[in-house]
């Protein structure tokens, strides 16, 4: 009977463990995230900063759309390369959250033999 509450109490605080292991985990991935997402938000707004400047400069209809095209063209690639990059750090998120559990998963799931 001893053995089957010292087993509790172990299980228990495995899953306190792994449950502050993943706090800690989501609160740096939620960082990161958050950190991109701002650095995201500065470039873009940068980037749209100096369009505004080279189109109010341009001396023809043609320069302009020249300008436009640029810009939508910049604008698309950053935003992919951005969303890639954000969605990488969710996935890293993800995977980092569930690793604390892993091991009492393993335990709780029956192996076929």
């Amino acid at each position: 009977m001893a053995n089957k509450v010292e087993e509790m109490q172990n299980y228990g605080k495995e899953q306190l463990d792994a449950a502050v292991s993943s706090a800690n985990t989501f609160s740096n991935g939620f960082q990161a995230i958050a950190t991109a997402y701002g650095d995201y938000a500065k470039k873009s707004f940068e980037d749209t900063k100096v369009f505004v400047e080279k189109l109010t400069a341009a001396k023809s209809f043609e320069k302009a759309v020249e300008i436009q095209t640029e810009f939508a063209k910049s604008a698309y690639e950053t935003f992919v390369a951005e969303s890639q990059k954000i969605g990488g750090l969710y996935g890293d998120l993800a995977k980092q959250a569930y690793k604390p559990f892993e091991a009492m998963v393993a335990k709780a799931t029956p192996t076929a033999h």
